[in-house]
């Protein structure tokens, strides 16, 4: 589905990946680990078309290259960035309709998400679904920001670090939306911090350090690693 190849990415004159390699099969949920630094965001920037970045990346085995960031959404990939992004200003039902594409009903394969799968998986968001989004807390600005992405019927989502700062049980939510998209093949690419729920979700685990994959393999042999985990892993 996703083919990463020798992936080189820069900010200015600076290369924070030196020679990145992985793939995603459909319907898979990868974890990125790694310390903060170690480029875990910058991957998803580059595979978005946000970043400069030399090497390969196909997509379906359609190359990304030169293509701008909406191209690439338009594809099926899903992006929510570490940052959340949504519309302040709008209401959290006019940010979730923002999500949607036209090009999702030509992507066969690709789940058909409405409003009301948003608002049984996250309930608090139906009963703000009028109110502006810049009022909501943390945790629910998170959810929406997952559903409107959702909207757009990816095939793969990239997901920046989703429960960072989030109370215990809006992280349960999250893990439960992530199990809910394997369960309707949607693939995932998860960077996230928290060990223990990254390997709980995971069917396999990347580990980034110095600029490259240090570690691919299964996130039961990770969790069976402990010299790799504290090599690479531990604070």
């Amino acid at each position: 589905m996703l083919e990463v190849r020798d992936l080189q990415a820069f900010y200015g004159q600076s290369q924070v990946l030196e020679g990145v390699n992985f793939h995603i099969q459909p319907g898979e949920i990868v974890a990125l680990l790694g310390r903060n630094g170690a480029g875990r965001s910058t991957t998803a920037r580059a595979i978005m078309g946000l970043v400069r970045w030399r090497g390969q990346i196909f997509w379906r085995g359609q190359s990304l290259a030169g293509k701008k960031t909406f191209e690439v959404a338009r594809l099926g990939l899903g992006y929510v960035a570490e940052s959340r992004d949504i519309f302040p200003g709008l209401s959290v039902q006019q940010n979730l309709l923002l999500g949607q594409t036209p090009d999702a009903a030509r992507r066969p394969s690709a789940r058909r998400w409405a409003l009301k799968d948003m608002y049984r998986m996250f309930s608090p968001l139906q009963q703000r679904q009028h109110a502006p989004a810049g009022v909501l807390s943390g945790g629910e600005q998170q959810m929406l920001a997952l559903c409107r992405t959702l909207m757009g019927n990816p095939e793969l989502v990239l997901l920046d670090e989703p429960t960072e700062g989030l109370g215990p049980k809006v992280v349960q939510q999250v893990a439960s939306c992530l199990r809910q998209m394997k369960d309707c093949g949607i693939a995932v690419l998860l960077i996230e911090q928290k060990l223990a729920l990254a390997m709980a979700v995971s069917d396999r685990a990347l580990v980034l350090g110095q600029g490259r994959i240090v570690f691919d393999g299964t996130s039961a042999a990770l969790r069976a690693d402990s010299r790799m985990r504290g090599e690479w892993l531990a604070i």
